[in-house]
């Protein structure tokens, strides 16, 4: 199993909306995603942090049976579509992947 996890912090404000609302936003576009991506296991998107020493106002957390299937989710065109609008609103990302 492939575990992958990404954090965001994003822009005080960007596409004319606050940090806030583009979060919900984010959480949104990507909870869509285990209907239309077969090869998601688990998939988990949280905008509330109960604690954190770094700035993040988006966490994704998902696992995947190999590496192919991570790859087979990136390159989708439905994450494709989120990621021209995370783009957009993210001042930084940091990710890891890893297996368990």
């Amino acid at each position: 199993m492939i575990g992958h996890i990404v954090l965001w912090t994003l822009k005080p404000e960007a596409e004319g909306k606050s940090a806030a609302e583009n979060a919900a936003a984010m959480q949104s576009m990507l909870e869509a995603l285990p209907a239309v991506i077969d090869v998601i296991q688990d998939f988990h998107v949280s905008t509330r942090m109960v604690a954190t020493n770094m700035e993040v106002e988006v966490l994704l957390f998902s696992t995947f049976s190999s590496e192919e299937d991570l790859e087979t989710y990136q390159k989708h065109p439905e994450h494709q579509k989120c990621v021209e609008f995370i783009r957009s609103v993210v001042a930084s990302r940091k990710f890891v992947d890893y297996y368990f």
